[in-house]
């Protein structure tokens, strides 16, 4: 059995989620959204999302994590670079635990679960749900959160099989 930690980074919003994984059976363990006050300093709001992973990584003890990857706006530069700082904040946070860490596009997530690359955040939320029964209403972060995670479970399962032949 495996615990996976699925990450959706953002600077005010990181989505986290925890299910286990055991051959193609999925159990949901725990999800939520981290939210750094904006009036912070940028600093202190990426110590917050550290601290946060950190106090969530020592709590549910998983194994591997899986980060969604960003999608790049390039008509603000100032917001990508905050955005991917908090990114790099987010990939820290489980390495410093010695994490494996899969990261994932997001139209790779989207097919993972949905089955469809460019499925919205309702179908995404809605294929969570029937994925992980008694997850119960997810917010969307803390849902494509848990999709991270089930992506990445999918994909290192499809891994130990072409390994193993």
């Amino acid at each position: 059995m495996t615990r996976i930690l699925g990450i959706d980074p953002g600077l005010r919003h990181t989505g986290w989620g925890i299910i286990e994984s055991q051959g193609n059976r999925l159990r949901h363990i725990a999800h939520g959204i981290i939210a750094p006050p904006p009036p912070l300093a940028l600093a202190t709001r990426l110590n917050c999302l550290f601290q946060g992973l950190t106090e969530i990584i020592g709590q549910f003890s998983p194994n591997e994590a899986a980060v969604e990857e960003t999608f790049v706006n390039a008509v603000n530069a100032a917001s990508a670079l905050k955005l991917g700082m908090a990114r790099g904040v987010v990939l820290l946070a489980p390495a410093t635990s010695h994490l494996v860490i899969g990261e994932y596009s997001a139209n790779k997530v989207k097919k993972a679960v949905v089955g469809v690359g460019h499925a919205s955040k309702e179908q995404v939320s809605m294929m969570v749900q029937r994925l992980l029964p008694g997850c119960g209403l997810v917010k969307a972060d803390a849902a494509d959160a848990l999709a991270v995670a089930i992506c990445h479970a999918h994909y290192r399962q499809a891994s130990a099989l072409i390994r193993n032949t």
